[in-house]
């Protein structure tokens, strides 16, 4: 990770919460590393999102991004399967 460690907050919704078994948690990373980077450490510390974060959306401080955005100074990032309904 390069620049200066923050701390930032992962939100999980629906089958991403089920993956994870937890609402929320905080991860250290850098204003550089991109979500991807974030996505991967998160499937080590959670294997079962393997089979969900592919589907996912994600907004970043409530703003819809891709997976190559850098985090920036963001300070939540939102998991966000599809879902069922409407």
């Amino acid at each position: 990770m390069g620049d200066k460690a923050m701390t930032m907050e992962i939100r999980y919704f629906a089958a991403a919460k089920a993956a994870t078994g937890v609402r929320t948690e905080r991860v250290v990373c850098a204003p550089t590393d991109r979500i991807s980077d974030l996505l991967r450490s998160l499937e080590e510390s959670h294997p079962a999102l393997q089979a969900v974060l592919p589907r996912c959306s994600f907004l970043l401080d409530a703003v819809a991004v891709t997976r190559d955005r850098q985090v920036g100074s963001a300070a939540t990032l939102d998991v966000l399967p599809p879902f069922a309904g409407g």
